[in-house]
């Protein structure tokens, strides 16, 4: 993987060239910032500049025999380390046992998050996890000798899902590492990852990414045919994530529904609440009823009442003045313009909190029509104050 695939953070390739020109690569570094901004994409291009054998002042030369390797990540000097989900019929697993699927999913594209690996290696609703085993696996490979490079690199993607048992037996192979052997921990959360980890690693910050970036990535993107308003629409409420861009588009006519029922929900309960317009309320407890069909699915549901939270709290922003901080689309914002003010002090943590006692219903397989009925009342109700 070369740094010219990756989108900006040009300041954080020049920082890792220059480790590699001086010759001070330190041993251990934790490459940490949100999701979808391409951190474990700029610790694998770090690797393969490392081991290049032809590279220039920018980038990788890309056509020896390293960087070949490299870019089908089989370089026998690369390693990974990733949570996984153990499999019912299992009782050890450990990293290479999936390391076919990870490559996959990482040639496949440069940005994918957490949830989209975990889908892709199990059909299960858990969470991945390095399990305690792997430290073995891993103090295994790094007492080998290197293959072909000078160094020997492991990625550690997600140390924050390590088990505890699994970072204690590295402490001391962080602290005292082979000669010429690279740890790049790539997280989403450090925070979450064990303490004397942490302290025994470089910290290095990816920033999130600025919406031009964001907004060029997407126009030069060939399935996704967008034109240029559209994509600095997406660009704009990614909150610097490229990775949540691509999931805006792709699940752009399900947004797009998700607004026009929003609009049809807050419109029908005000005229209710306001105007005694009971031809309104007949309307909302078909709209209510339609929204609990079984064709919509509770995880339809569950999304509709996740976007309703985001519009809830992207007016009550607008209505406080604040344009900078509004992360809205130009069809969204043209329709607060007119209804953030009824979303103010007195009943925005009421209605957030009534969404949200909602979608924690639907996921609890209540009955629908109970809750989205009840939801409607409720939303009458606060939209008067």
């Amino acid at each position: 993987m070369l740094f010219s695939e990756i989108i900006g953070q040009q300041e954080v390739k020049k920082r890792f060239i220059g480790t590699v020109t001086e010759q001070r690569i330190p041993h251990a570094q934790l490459l940490c910032g949100t999701e979808g901004i391409g951190k474990l994409a700029l610790a694998i291009a770090y690797s393969q500049y490392i081991c290049c054998e032809n590279r220039t002042s920018k980038d990788s030369c890309g056509v020896c025999p390293s960087c070949i390797k490299y870019h089908k990540l089989s370089h026998p000097d690369l390693h990974f380390v990733f949570p996984i989900i153990k499999p019912a019929n299992k009782t050890s697993v450990i990293c290479d046992d999936f390391i076919t699927d990870f490559r996959a999913m990482v040639l496949q594209s440069h940005y994918f998050g957490m949830n989209d690996w975990y889908a892709k290696i199990s059909d299960e609703a858990k969470q991945g996890v390095i399990y305690s085993n792997e430290s073995d696996e891993i103090l295994r490979k790094l007492s080998l000798k290197t293959y072909e490079s000078e160094y020997k690199i492991m990625i550690i993607w997600l140390p924050e899902k390590m088990h505890n048992t699994c970072a204690n037996k590295l402490l001391k192979i962080f602290e005292e590492p082979p000669e010429k052997t690279v740890f790049l921990l790539v997280s989403n959360e450090p925070d979450k990852t064990i303490s004397t980890i942490l302290s025994r690693t470089q910290h290095i910050h990816i920033p999130r990414l600025s919406e031009f970036e964001i907004s060029q990535a997407l126009l030069n993107y060939d399935e996704l045919d967008l034109e240029e308003e559209d994509a600095k629409d997406t660009a704009h409420i990614a909150n610097g994530s490229y990775l949540t861009a691509l999931s805006i588009q792709k699940e752009g006519d399900e947004n797009k529904l998700n607004f026009e029922r929003f609009v049809t929900i807050m419109r029908l309960a005000w005229q209710v609440g306001n105007k005694k317009d009971h031809a309104s309320l007949k309307t909302l407890r078909k709209w209510s009823d339609e929204m609990a069909a079984a064709s919509i699915g509770r995880e339809r549901q569950k999304n509709f009442l996740i976007y309703a939270q985001r519009m809830t709290r992207e007016n009550f922003i607008r209505n406080l003045q604040q344009p900078e901080l509004n992360n809205l689309r130009t069809f969204e914002a043209d329709f607060s313009q007119r209804f953030s003010v009824f979303i103010n002090e007195r009943n925005v943590e009421e209605i957030m909190s009534e969404l949200a006692l909602a979608e924690r219903h639907i996921e609890q397989n209540v009955n629908a029509k109970m809750v989205f009925f009840d939801l409607t009342l409720k939303i009458i109700m606060l939209l008067k104050k």
